[in-house]
């Protein structure tokens, strides 16, 4: 089955030229289905790149899946025009006041790690959604500095400045090779890591409930389940396309900014060279087994999710 998204949205014509399967409104209101509700809390300034990469993966799966595209409610971004913005996302305040409950739900990472939690514009308005999706959401996806967000709100975990970017493709350890979320997963891959701040591996282990199942001895902690709060914090970047990282790397060079080569991207670490992408079935897997999970345990009535305490 297909995702369903607007057929003017910039994701459809890049997904149906890369054989992703799509649906608009009407061919979608033919299948006798009920989709799975998805929503994308989009924080990334490069909106249009962001939801392409996240529809990529949560429209390869066999379901129909519904995506709703979400902003913060006051905070405005100068790097996606306001035609884009009004047509195809509705502010939060919005979302929370008509009462939509959602199968799962998406916190992207943001550019702001180096910011206090309570310094961020929006930070009292982002609690707000932590806490709404424990009411009205099944399962919570929180990603980069998404991902550090939530369990900050939830446990109190801190993130920790670096005094390098942590820049590149890292090898992942398979923790928890049981784990559901991770059915077809090797023992060892790569996966992109672009983040100035880390989570701590002891902290996590000293909250109640966490379980890490996946991580590098280099760049700590990568993917945490948090089944109380029925949730994912991953704090790297599956969704990557092939080229992002040579994008940041190559913005950061033509800004004079201080940066190191991505490790372990470029084919012999050579940057006039064109990165391979070693990831991206791992990404495909992880968030292929995130909507399975979903679909094997959300309520058929999409009115139930949150009145019981796993959803």
């Amino acid at each position: 089955m297909p995702i369903k998204i607007p057929s003017d949205l910039p994701a459809y014509e890049v997904l149906t030229r890369e054989g992703v399967m799509v649906v608009g409104e009407e061919e979608a209101l033919r299948q006798d289905i009920r989709p799975l509700h998805i929503g994308l809390l989009n924080l990334m300034p490069k909106k249009i790149q962001t939801e392409t990469q996240f529809a990529r993966l949560i429209g390869a799966t066999p379901l129909q899946i519904e995506l709703s595209l979400i902003r913060m409610t006051e905070h405005k971004t100068r790097n996606t025009n306001a035609e884009h913005m009004e047509a195809f996302y509705r502010p939060f305040a919005e979302v929370e006041a008509s009462g939509d409950r959602f199968d799962g739900f998406i916190i992207t990472g943001a550019p702001i790690e180096h910011l206090d939690f309570a310094e961020v514009t929006y930070w009292d308005e982002l609690v707000r959604v932590m806490d709404w999706t424990q009411t009205n959401v099944h399962s919570t996806f929180g990603v980069c500095w998404g991902g550090m967000a939530m369990i900050n709100h939830f446990h109190g975990v801190q993130k920790h400045m670096l005094d390098h970017k942590a820049f590149g493709c890292f090898r992942q350890r398979n923790l928890m090779p049981a784990s559901p979320y991770l059915r077809g997963f090797s023992d060892d891959f790569v996966i992109p890591v672009s983040r100035w701040t880390e989570m701590r591996q002891d902290e996590i282990d000293a909250a109640d409930g966490l379980v890490t199942l996946l991580g590098s001895d280099e760049v700590g902690p990568c993917l945490v389940e948090d089944p109380d709060h029925r949730a994912l914090y991953i704090f790297n970047h599956f969704e990557y396309d092939s080229d992002t990282l040579k994008q940041e790397y190559d913005r950061d060079v033509a800004n004079g900014t201080a940066i190191n080569v991505p490790v372990n991207y470029y084919p012999d670490d050579d940057p006039a060279r064109a990165p391979k992408n070693r990831w991206r079935s791992h990404a495909h897997l992880l968030y292929g087994n995130w909507i399975n999970q979903i679909y094997q345990t959300t309520p058929f009535d999409i009115e139930k999710i949150g009145t019981t305490p796993h959803g």
